[in-house]
Parts: C-alpha cells; structure tokens; sequence
C-alpha cells in the first residue's frame, strides 16, 4: 500500500481552504492551495471546496482552471468535491437562476424544500451508506456537519454512496469512477469526516482501485 497522496487543494476562490488544508496535514498528506492550471493539470489527487453561491465559484474556474482539472482527471487523477464544490460536479445548478456545472455527474442541484429551516446548517445523520471504499470504516448513521440551502437531486442510486434528509432525502455523498463529493464539510466533521477524508487520500494515493 502506499502512503497518502500529494493533495492540491484548487482555490476558486470561496471557502476556508486553510481548514481543510489543516485536516489533511493532520492525515499525513503533503498538501498545498494553488489556482495555477499548470500544477492542477499535473495533479492526481485533487480536492474542491467551496461555501456559498454556486455561480461565483462556476464562474472562476472557467476557461484555463476547467481545462486543467478536466485534462488531469482525463489523465487519471483523482477528484473529491466539497460542499459547493460537490455541487459543482453536477451537470447543473438552480441557485439564482441555471448556471452549468462541470457535467462530470448526472443530475442537478436544486433549493431544498420549504418548510424546513434554510440554510441547513449544523450536524446531520447520514443514512443509507453504501459499499464503497470512500465510506469504508463509516460506522453506523454518524453526524456530519452541512451548511446549505440546495442539494443535488435527480442522482442514480448507483452513484449514491451516503444520504441526509432535511425537507428531502438528498446525496450526502456520490461519486463515479475517480470523481467524487461530499455535500457535507468533512474537514469539520469529526472522526466520521476524517475517515472519509483518510480514505479518499487512500484511493488517490493508489492503496485501492
């Protein structure tokens, strides 16, 4: 098996880059920020974060950025989505009107119901867990940390690893092939967010698949 991964963190611009960069440090991953396509392009374990609006971070990563995380994911790199950078691995989203996503999953992200209490902010049980290596040692239905008003929906059951409901059952994890996500912040997620964190850096790193 080998050791964790070199982790690149892409900084499109919104979130806190330096939690998530802190909690892979502590995993033992050599990881860095960087919004240079050069060094994205050359990448194999790659992580996207985001908070907030959709559109803002869409739109920073169009052109060169887009350009090289697809040519590294085609040359076989690893990806995980965040929270909003989950949601843009999406082929759409509704927030403020359609914006594209980067079509690397089926399905689009839309406003959770009303009636609950918008943003979902706080812990959450995840429900419904797969067989994947992504959530392997996930014991049990453990709480995890969300902060959002839209989620995906319209997602393959196949490529559902992990479900939360707030107003509606939605992906709390999914993925296809080397492309996956999380709708909640594992960085922030205690020891269930860790292991998935750990085991991610497992598959990119090469100790599976």
């Amino acid at each position: 098996m080998s050791g964790p991964c070199q982790a690149v963190v892409i900084d499109a611009g919104v979130g806190n880059l330096g939690n998530l960069a802190r909690a892979l440090n502590h995993l033992g991953a050599a990881t860095e920020v960087s919004a240079d396509p050069g060094r994205i392009a050359a990448a194999r374990c790659l992580l996207l974060p985001g908070v907030g609006a959709f559109a803002p971070p869409r739109e920073a990563l169009r052109g060169p950025l887009e350009a090289a995380l697809k040519a590294a994911l085609a040359d076989g790199a690893w990806l995980l989505g965040i929270c909003v950078g989950f949601q843009l691995l999406f082929t759409a989203g509704e927030e403020f009107g359609t914006t594209d996503g980067l079509g690397l999953l089926p399905g689009r992200v839309t406003r959770l119901p009303a009636g609950v209490p918008l943003p979902h902010i706080g812990w959450n049980r995840l429900h419904d867990l797969g067989d994947h290596p992504l959530v392997e040692g996930v014991a049990g239905s453990p709480y995890v940390y969300f902060v959002h008003s839209y989620a995906p929906e319209g997602v393959a059951p196949e490529l559902c690893l992990a479900r939360a409901t707030h107003g509606r059952a939605f992906p709390a994890v999914a993925g296809s092939g080397r492309v996956l996500g999380t709708q909640f912040h594992p960085e922030r997620s205690g020891a269930a967010g860790l292991r998935v964190l750990a085991n991610y850096l497992g598959l990119a790193g090469g100790a599976r698949g």
